[in-house]
């Protein structure tokens, strides 16, 4: 019976394993949202790799491209972070108010990553400097 027990042990625990991790995936698996930004404001035929991380209760997507740049969604295709270091990030998925704040205060830099946090979002110039934003897209520090 003990090893009984051991055994439907190990296969439970194979099974929840198999739910959960990460994988890889391709465009078409994305959420149609995603999907739409990336047609509109990346380069399709530049996907070097999709990711499908599987959590507890939550899908998260990374998308990789051959220049670099990286595009995170969470399960229902929103954003949640892009990098496209040394480049800029595209000025149309980024809050026009976080966009004319970077123009007006550091206006020979450039927004290479934004990254959707709980209170708000953070970007960082390609200069170095992360700038804080609250959930109203107004300015709120400097990240040090």
């Amino acid at each position: 019976m003990k090893k009984f027990f051991s055994i439907a042990f190990l296969v439970l625990a194979f099974a929840l394993n198999a739910c959960s991790g990460e994988r890889k995936g391709s465009f078409e698996q994305l959420p149609k949202s995603a999907q739409e930004i990336i047609v509109q404001h990346f380069d399709k035929t530049g996907i070097a790799s999709v990711k499908i991380d599987n959590d507890d209760k939550t899908t998260e997507y990374e998308v990789r491209f051959a220049n670099g740049a990286e595009v995170d969604f969470d399960q229902d295709g929103n954003l949640k972070k892009i990098e496209c270091k040394p480049n800029q990030v595209p000025e149309t998925l980024i809050a026009s108010e976080i966009v004319a704040y970077v123009k007006d205060n550091y206006p020979s830099s450039l927004i290479v990553e934004w990254e959707k946090e709980k209170k708000g979002s953070k970007v960082e110039l390609n200069n170095g400097v992360e700038l804080i934003f609250n959930n109203l897209n107004q300015f709120v520090g400097i990240d040090k």
